[in-house]
């Protein structure tokens, strides 16, 4: 699988295209997106909670079981919440 995606870069490369960085393209809205980045949400939004609860809420951690049980109680919130804006924003940009 790594080695598909290494000649896939290294062809691209040869041809003259440009490799851009995530964030580039998410900010191109011509970007062409070869490979899948799910993982890069579940580490902003894992991110985002953790300032959150720790720093905003200002909680102690150790009264409700950890860092972890923290972020993983308003992870599926976060997310839910993630598909709602995402969906009304698409349907708008891309309603005839």
């Amino acid at each position: 699988m790594t080695s598909n995606l290494k000649r896939k870069e290294e062809s691209q490369l040869l041809n003259g295209d440009v490799k851009q960085p995530t964030w580039s393209k998410a900010f191109n809205s011509t970007a062409v997106w070869e490979e899948k980045v799910s993982h890069l949400f579940c580490i902003i939004n894992a991110g985002v909670l953790y300032v959150y609860f720790s720093s905003f809420q200002q909680i102690d951690e150790e009264e409700y079981g950890g860092t972890w049980e923290l972020t993983k109680e308003g992870f599926m919130t976060s997310f839910a919440l993630f598909l709602v804006v995402w969906i009304i924003f698409y349907t708008a940009l891309h309603f005839d």
